[in-house]
């Protein structure tokens, strides 16, 4: 018998046709991939699995039981991990897990050889809110919540989204090792390296299935879609030598925890800066003190010529930030997004009306201008956010893991935006947790427990360190960490 049968599914939400004639099979025990690009239909697919949306058509099948007419027993049968965070902010470690085995009938101590493995790696910060874990940490308690009752079958929907390198190659050694157990995992991601992790993956594109077969055979057929050409180097520029960002000994605290302890360097106008470290580095920390977000515990900084301490207001008005949350308002247009935010900045009426129309040409949104934005696929979204966020043409837009869960295509044309804004002189701090994206940057710092380890070209990083990539470079820096969490 298979662990999962799906037969000419199909769903639709009003005009729109999420799945169309899906058919596809999970064998018992194996790792099976779902792909595609953003909007493909994968999440509505997962919540058909798990019992939580009705198909409009075709039938689907988990451990032999029909998701519509037997849905009690799947949902004793599947554990579930979706893409938003599924946790409950401002419980404990423990009392999530306590709370997710009391909805499944069962007790942490009966389930808890199942979790373990995973479990034991955050138990010393049980009595520790999961709003205050760290990236990789969450992850770790997501995943031992959803198999406290001991499931047969797991589906993850983008799990490892927001997440740093070492964190995901942790997770997926946990997920090869429930496989060695005979648990059956299905999962989404837009990691490529996370694909090859798979036995088999099917590519779904608009509601369809287009493909099935190994990763390299999937990857191999679609490579346009997965493996886009990356972008081509840079025309030699002239270097800016003027510093819109300058930092020194900068520090802060958090009682006697240091989030950012005595961290120096500079970013020229003009450039592409990557701000690199693994979730609890303090990468989040130091951004928010830039953008005058925060303010320091001590040491000094200057952004576009003001000092962080002392002019924080007048920071923010010379600056664009995007968060790795999405920052628009999801109940308003696209149109009314970009009227609020250039409102805000102080820009005139005339001059909204004329760059606005120009934006949207350029996006090819046009057509889209009166959308609500929560309408839009996340691609979309993401470019609207960061287009808004340079939209008053700042100095320096500051950029916190602007890709996070995007398909390849879509990262892709982000950075093309990314370079075009500073073609126009804006400075770009970014930080990503893709390696292929830390290519594109001028310069690199990685954080490792609230110190920069490392600072330089990609190219010269990879010398220094005598490795292949900035994967590698990474991965090495990262290890060598010793706090837990931030």
């Amino acid at each position: 018998m298979k662990a999962i049968e799906v037969h000419h599914l199909s769903k639709r939400y009003g005009a729109v046709e999420a799945l169309r004639d899906v058919s596809f099979e999970v064998n018992k025990g194996e790792i099976f991939g779902l792909i595609g690009p953003d909007g493909a239909g994968k999440t509505t697919l997962f919540r058909i699995l798990c019992t939580l949306l009705r198909p409009d058509g075709g039938t689907a099948t988990v451990d032999g039981f029909d998701t519509v007419r037997q849905m009690n027993a799947i949902r004793s049968r599947v554990g579930y991990m979706p893409g938003r965070f599924s946790l409950y902010q401002d419980l404990t470690v423990e009392e999530n897990l306590r709370f997710f085995a009391t909805l499944f009938g069962t007790t942490v101590e009966e389930g808890y050889e199942s979790v373990r493995a995973i479990y034991s790696q955050i138990e010393r910060f049980k009595d520790r809110r999961a709003g205050a874990l760290s990236g990789g940490m969450k992850q770790k308690l997501a995943l031992s919540c959803a198999l406290i009752h001991q499931p047969s079958v797991l589906i993850l929907d983008e799990p490892t989204t927001g997440v740093d390198p070492v964190s995901r190659k942790e997770l997926w050694e946990m997920l090869t090792s429930l496989r060695e157990r005979g648990l059956t995992i299905i999962a989404s991601t837009p990691y490529l390296d996370e694909v090859r992790c798979c036995e088999r993956v099917a590519f779904l594109d608009h509601g369809e299935i287009r493909g099935i077969g190994t990763p390299d055979e999937i990857l191999t057929t679609f490579a346009d879609i997965f493996n886009p050409a990356g972008l081509p180097p840079l025309p030699s520029r002239q270097k800016n030598e003027e510093n819109v960002i300058e930092v020194e000994h900068l520090v802060k605290a958090f009682g006697a925890f240091h989030a950012v302890d005595d961290i120096s360097f500079s970013v020229r106008r003009g450039e592409i800066f990557g701000f690199l470290g693994a979730n609890g580095a303090g990468k989040t920390t130091a951004m928010h003190m830039l953008a005058g977000l925060n303010q320091p515990t001590s040491g000094k900084g200057r952004v576009a010529g003001f000092d962080i301490s002392t002019e924080y207001e007048q920071i923010k008005r010379h600056i664009g930030y995007m968060s790795q949350r999405f920052s628009l308002y999801e109940d308003l247009t696209v149109s009314e997004n970009i009227r609020l935010f250039a409102g805000i900045y102080g820009m005139p009426d005339d001059e909204i009306r004329r760059k606005t129309d120009e934006m949207l040409e350029r996006l090819r949104f046009s057509e889209h201008k009166n959308d609500l934005v929560r309408s839009l696929p996340l691609g979309w979204k993401q470019k609207l956010a960061f287009s808004v966020s340079i939209f008053h043409e700042p100095e320096v837009v500051f950029l916190d893991e602007p890709t996070g869960g995007v398909d390849p295509a879509t990262r892709r044309q982000f950075w093309e935006l990314i370079r075009d804004a500073t073609k126009r002189g804006i400075t770009v701090f970014v930080t990503t947790h893709y390696m292929d994206e830390a290519e594109y940057c001028d310069r690199i710092s990685i954080m490792v427990d609230g110190r920069i380890s490392a600072i330089g070209t990609p190219g010269e990083l990879k010398e220094r360190f005598h490795l292949p990539d900035m994967d590698s470079v990474f991965t090495y820096l990262a290890r060598q960490a010793t706090r837990s969490a931030d």
